[in-house]
């Protein structure tokens, strides 16, 4: 299959990197500093490249913010019975985007990336393929997922957004919170350390993406949630209500057995 990904980076460079050996894949990408470290994959940085390509299917794997952007700009040159995908961790937009292009389609996400996943053992990392969209092009990542060891579940983009609201604004926020109060320490035990670690891979990541995530409009009912959480820990805490303590401590072992 004739594979074309819409950007380098991170991701767009490890759906190369896992296509390129069984299929006949390219890279597009608006800055060619992007495409010095992809290899065994045609590396395109004008548009009649990807016209004379004439690609079968489309991966998405621009940065958020630029996602619906990429997609106008390459439409045009697409052969008709082209399927067109993304792997957006934020699908604002791209159902009713979708419905209006007139190309089959297949949206999905997978619920991992570099920062923290090791690309190399993902078998414990899941992905998401939105239910909605073309039965081959779900086949199609299905399979790939398969090959890759993930655990793959299958959402509607409504699904989706919900699920994206809990399991990713609810870390996020807990781990700004923490890097808010944050002070270095001279000799930070292995919790503070951890908790570190993962605030830098956070804080790496791009803005809009931060921004797209916690705009969610699930999102304030999550944080929400927290508020109230650390509303009931606080005041335990000040009336140093042990028996308190012992219930919530209890409650919270419930929920992570």
């Amino acid at each position: 299959m004739r594979i074309l990904i819409l950007g380098a980076g991170k991701m767009g460079s490890f759906f190369t990197d896992i296509l390129s050996f069984q299929h006949e894949t390219a890279v597009y990408d608006v800055n060619p500093h992007q495409l010095r470290f992809v290899y065994n994959t045609y590396r395109f940085t004008t548009l009649d490249e990807i016209k004379e390509f004439e690609p079968e299917l489309v991966i998405n794997a621009a940065t958020v913010k630029y996602t619906l952007e990429a997609f106008r700009q390459v439409l045009p040159l697409l052969p008709k019975d082209c399927i067109i995908s993304d792997i957006a961790s934020v699908k604002t937009g791209l159902k009713a985007f979708y419905e209006e292009s007139g190309f089959r389609y297949v949206s999905s996400h997978p619920m991992f990336g570099p920062t923290f996943a090791s690309l190399s053992n993902l078998s414990n990392e899941n992905a998401i393929i939105i239910s909605e969209g073309d039965h081959l092009g779900r086949i199609f990542f299905k399979d790939l997922y398969q090959t890759l060891h993930l655990h793959i579940f299958e959402y509607t983009f409504e699904e989706h957004d919900e699920t994206v609201a809990y399991s990713l604004s609810i870390p996020f926020v807990s781990t700004f919170v923490f890097t808010a109060l944050m002070k270095h320490q001279e000799a930070p035990g292995t919790t503070f350390k951890k908790h570190w670690a993962i605030a830098q891979g956070l804080l790496s990541e791009d803005d809009y993406l931060l921004q797209e995530i916690l705009f969610n409009p699930r999102t304030p009912a999550q944080v929400a949630g927290i508020r109230t959480e650390l509303k009931n820990l606080l005041t335990i805490i000040e009336n140093k209500d042990a028996e308190g303590m012992k219930r919530y401590l209890t409650k919270l072992r419930e929920k992570i057995k």
